[in-house]
């Protein structure tokens, strides 16, 4: 199907395109149909540029990756879409889903659980992967009609760390299934990363697919040169990209990863998307963001856009921008700098049990909002998993607060030796808020 598309080029389709390309990109509302009918959702090339249609219009998917709530957000902030990695996120169903995407005007690519070689799904086993087949069957021929459905992705990653290609053919199986019950919606896989290996068995085992998608963090600006380098002339969009990875960056002398703070986060999120997606206008056809909420991995802030009380990191901010061509009215407090004994996260700081210390954490805030500071301190993380597998959150400690002034806190290392982050949170009284944290060692 993907060989289809690449040889399709009609004339009057490219009349269409300049008519109506640049309200693709302005939408803020999903072209659905008015009746509580499927959407026609097709793929087309004019001139080697693939443009997405959703009822004959003209789409380019400005997304977020969510799984829980926050849908009302993504409409409010300007976007048009969002994806999910299963039909059922065990609160809601794959319908009520759908039907709060419809109710806020977005269209959603809505993902299908596939089994994992990293978790033990062995692609040898027929009767397994037919059950699989089977059950994926039913959630597609539950959902197949709903008017905010958009594309399928048909599992999560399901390169990382597998060996066996039989997952490959797995997965066309599963497309072609859906293209034969479903004529109107697109099928796609997500990819961890993306390598000459990957895209060669995709080539030649995926041929049903009708678009790819990959998912990228640190390295996401060099996507463009890799598509390029390893011969995808398909269509391809990003389903995952944000934060730069737990596995990019500095670590500690024992070993912690060093996050990014908020602000130094949203400046790259910003860089990322104009050098990474915007830039390939004739392969991309847009990109959902991750995470549009909140979760644990190695820290409760480093991937989710919003905190855990729900308030928005400045991320937010740079994602209304980019959907919208225009800040938001309010703007998210902005860190200047954040130091623990005047040493910054990249220092190794090493505290002694007890010992009192001086945290100070500088802020800026566009509108001059009242700031209110929070202050904790969590036990390094040692629940590490990877590829977005659950993770526990690590324990609060108590430790003795010395004094708190604006941006300054006096404080007394915990007790017991070991390793520790110390996290500031700044809200602006709206629902805003700045974070940073410091890992710390105790001998």
């Amino acid at each position: 199907m993907i060989n289809n598309i690449l040889k399709s080029i009609f004339p009057i389709v490219f009349c269409i395109t300049l008519i109506l390309g640049c309200d693709a990109k302005e939408s803020k509302i999903a072209p659905m149909s008015t009746e509580n009918t499927p959407a026609k959702v097709e793929l087309k090339s004019i001139d080697g540029k693939f443009q997405l249609y959703v009822n004959n219009k003209p789409f380019y998917i400005k997304g977020a990756g969510l799984e829980f709530g926050k849908i009302v957000s993504v409409a409010k902030h300007g976007g048009n879409s969002f994806r999910t990695w299963r039909t059922g996120n065990g609160q809601q169903s794959g319908k009520e889903v759908l039907d709060e995407a419809q109710k806020n005007g977005l269209m959603v690519t809505m993902g299908i659980e596939v089994g994992r070689e990293r978790h033990g799904f062995d692609y040898n086993d027929s009767i397994a992967v037919k059950e699989q087949f089977e059950r994926i069957k039913k959630e597609v021929l539950a959902l197949k009609d709903h008017p905010a459905l958009m594309i399928w992705a048909i599992g999560n990653e399901l390169n990382l760390r597998a060996t066996n290609p039989k997952v490959w053919d797995a997965v066309n199986d599963i497309s072609k299934m859906i293209h034969e019950v479903d004529t109107n919606h697109l099928t796609t896989t997500t990819l961890a990363g993306i390598s000459q290996r990957e895209i060669d068995l995709i080539k030649e085992r995926c041929t049903d697919l009708d678009l790819l998608s990959i998912q990228m963090y640190g390295k996401i600006n060099e996507l463009p040169k890799m598509i390029k380098d390893f011969g995808w002339e398909g269509p391809y969009m990003i389903t995952e990209w944000g934060a730069t990875g737990h596995w990019e960056v500095p670590k500690t002398e024992w070993g912690a990863p060093i996050e990014e703070n908020s602000t130094l986060k949203a400046s790259n999120y910003l860089k990322r998307y104009k050098t990474a997606i915007e830039a390939d206008s004739l392969q991309c056809i847009g990109s959902y963001v991750f995470l549009w909420g909140q979760k644990q991995e190695r820290t409760p802030t480093w991937y989710g856009i919003f905190l855990e009380d729900g308030k928005e990191t400045e991320s937010v901010d740079v994602m209304h921008y980019l959907w919208n061509g225009t800040w938001p009215e309010n703007r998210t407090p902005q860190i200047q700098s954040f130091t623990i004994n005047n040493n910054t996260a990249y220092q190794n700081v090493v505290l002694e049990t007890n010992e009192e210390s001086l945290a100070s954490l500088k802020i800026q805030d566009f509108e001059n909002d009242t700031l209110n500071y929070h202050w904790e301190i969590l036990k390094e993380s040692t629940d590490l998993k990877d590829g977005g597998d659950f993770e526990n959150r690590p324990n609060a400690v108590k430790f003795k607060i010395i004094s708190t002034h604006g941006g300054e806190l006096k404080f007394n290392a915990p007790t017991e030796k070991g390793a520790y982050r110390l996290f500031g949170y700044v809200d602006d009284g709206q629902p805003h808020a700045a974070t940073a944290n410091i890992p710390f060692k105790v001998n």
